[in-house]
């Protein structure tokens, strides 16, 4: 957890409009005590919140260098998942 944003826990979160997401500041989602994601809100002129969003893309990218499922395949699990 970080002492830079704010955080919030995931129940908190799907709860909120995208309106209201749309408000927030960048915060820290949590789930069971352990940090489940970041999300960013970028605020600012449309350059401000290019060079938010490419730098936020550039991330996502290492990140998922490393491991992890994309939405089709996670949906494709749980399809094919025994019952």
């Amino acid at each position: 957890m970080s002492d830079l944003i704010p955080t919030m826990s995931i129940t908190e979160f799907r709860k909120l409009k995208a309106e209201e997401i749309r408000e927030l500041k960048a915060v820290e989602i949590m789930s069971d005590g352990e940090h489940l994601f970041t999300a960013i809100i970028p605020h600012g002129d449309v350059v401000a919140r290019d060079y938010i969003k490419t730098q936020a893309e550039y991330l996502a990218l290492k990140a998922n260098i490393s491991g992890g499922l994309s939405p089709e395949e996670l949906i494709k699990e749980k399809v094919d998942a025994p019952v």
